[in-house]
């Protein structure tokens, strides 16, 4: 039977061929993927007793509950996934793209554009796409967000915030996609033999700009930014920047709190110009998750406050103390130190630019615009869809594969500088207190983590540190 099946798709005409060789290997990653989660939810069924091992640094009480929190995330995940797919494989099946670009072109014509306007009706086309995705997605996120973060004591928005953020995003987003993409279609257009070079570094440039802007023009748009104010921290902070000739500028504390209880960590900037941003989640003095749950006298709220945050009571501390803080920063720091950040961009670069090339050999396919049909058209935009997200998917899945295994490469290293610092028993101590924060699950099973775990799983990572003991 399947070698029926070979022999048929191959009798095909090579543009049907494409088609359901692109629908086959979507649908193999997606059972791929789906039988990678099965064998990790089958851990969470039955690891149901804290095993020897872990038993010094997670009692029975937080093991349950990051059990249970991610049996749910991986049920969501398997729900999710299943829609996601069956979903793009009806869009394909359907027609549903050459639909939209239709939708998309009688839209600029009752503004009297033609067909000549090709980038106008891509940016409708986007327009369109971008909405219908947002609105598809918007139950499984408000499921996510209202039911499992919710249940398991995470959540921190009201539905009002939750719905005011997410218009806010896709008004955000729509400002930067738009008139990129618009610049990038013409320069593919007016380019030349040479386009993919010229777009290449057009991305490039965008790239560059959007992450030094970033968090000082995008981010506080949907979060509150604030220095942190002048202290013990502060100054420990800034001297072990400069211990390493770190070049920061500038440290701020991010408020993630009105949204979750999830804590994290970054420093961003080019050059001379570094920032480092805490999120106030991970600072145990200056946590509101913390403050609400001791007993102090009321203070007035701002309606912003509270009508945009539900800071609910703690009995244990969340976050770290300071000398786990700048055990956390000193691992943050030697990703900066050892390299990985230019490292990262270098490869993300050199696979832009390898993609871009392979796009300048393949646009002019006919066949390819055929199969996902556009018989009469090849529209630049379409043509860079089909490629990038169809044609290029099994490189991408290898290339995904390889930066994962990269990614806990550079993770180990980062302990490792943290270590050489003196730091290893506050970061041991720091990774068991975040792990606990974040109920996250130290047991996984092997195939899942190596396929998943961009960082190494905790008990990886504090046998590396050493065996030192905590209290």
């Amino acid at each position: 039977t399947f070698l029926w099946m070979v022999e048929t798709i191959v009798d095909l005409p090579v543009e049907k061929q494409i088609f359901y060789a692109v629908l086959g290997f979507s649908w193999t990653v997606y059972l791929w993927e789906a039988y990678l989660s099965y064998r990790q939810r089958r851990i969470y069924r039955t690891t149901t007793h804290v095993p020897q091992e872990l038993g010094k640094i997670m009692d029975s009480e937080t093991f349950e509950k990051s059990r249970l929190y991610q049996l749910d995330k991986s049920n969501f995940s398997f729900w999710s996934g299943l829609y996601s797919e069956t979903e793009g494989t009806l869009i394909l099946l359907l027609g549903g793209i050459p639909f939209l670009w239709a939708v998309a072109g009688s839209v600029t014509a009752r503004f009297g554009f033609g067909p000549e306007y090709e980038i106008t009706q891509s940016l409708v086309f986007l327009t369109l796409a971008t909405l219908f995705s947002a609105i598809t997605g918007l139950p499984w996120s408000l499921y996510n967000t209202f039911v499992i973060e919710e249940k398991h004591g995470f959540n921190q928005q009201t539905l009002g915030f939750f719905l005011k953020d997410a218009v806010k995003k896709f008004a955000v987003t729509q400002c930067i996609l738009l008139p990129v993409t618009s610049l990038l279609l013409y320069i593919i257009k007016i380019g030349g033999d040479y386009f993919f070079i010229y777009a290449w570094l057009f991305t490039l440039v965008v790239s560059l700009v959007l992450v030094t802007i970033y968090a000082d023009y995008i981010a506080p748009l949907f979060d509150k930014f604030t220095p942190l104010p002048d202290g013990e921290l502060k100054t420990d902070i800034e001297a072990m920047a400069k211990s390493i000739s770190f070049p920061l500028t500038k440290i701020y504390v991010v408020e993630g709190s009105k949204r979750s209880s999830h804590s994290n960590a970054y420093f961003y900037g080019f050059f001379k110009n570094k920032r480092i941003v805490l999120f106030d989640t991970l600072l145990e003095d200056y946590s509101p998750l913390n403050k609400a749950g001791e007993s102090q006298p009321e203070q007035p709220e701002s309606d912003e406050t509270s009508s945009e945050s539900k800071a609910k009571p703690k009995n244990k501390k969340q976050g770290c103390n300071n000398p786990e803080i700048l055990a956390v920063l000193g691992h943050e720091l030697g990703h900066w130190k050892l390299g990985h950040t230019v490292k990262n961009i270098v490869i993300s670069q050199m696979n832009s630019f390898l993609c871009f090339s392979l796009f300048a050999v393949l646009i002019g396919r006919k066949e390819l615009f055929v199969a996902f049909g556009f018989d009469d058209s090849q529209p630049t935009l379409i043509g860079l869809m089909i490629i990038f997200q169809f044609i290029f998917s099994p490189y991408n899945e290898v290339l995904s594969f390889c930066l994962t295994v990269l990614s806990r490469r550079f993770e180990f290293q980062a302990d490792a500088f943290a270590r050489a610092m003196g730091k290893a028993s506050e970061l041991y101590s720091a990774l068991i207190k975040l792990n606990k924060d974040n109920l996250g699950f130290p047991v996984a099973d092997w195939l899942f983590s190596m396929w998943h775990y961009s960082h190494p799983p905790l008990l990886e990572r504090l046998r590396a540190l050493g065996n030192t003991k905590q209290d």
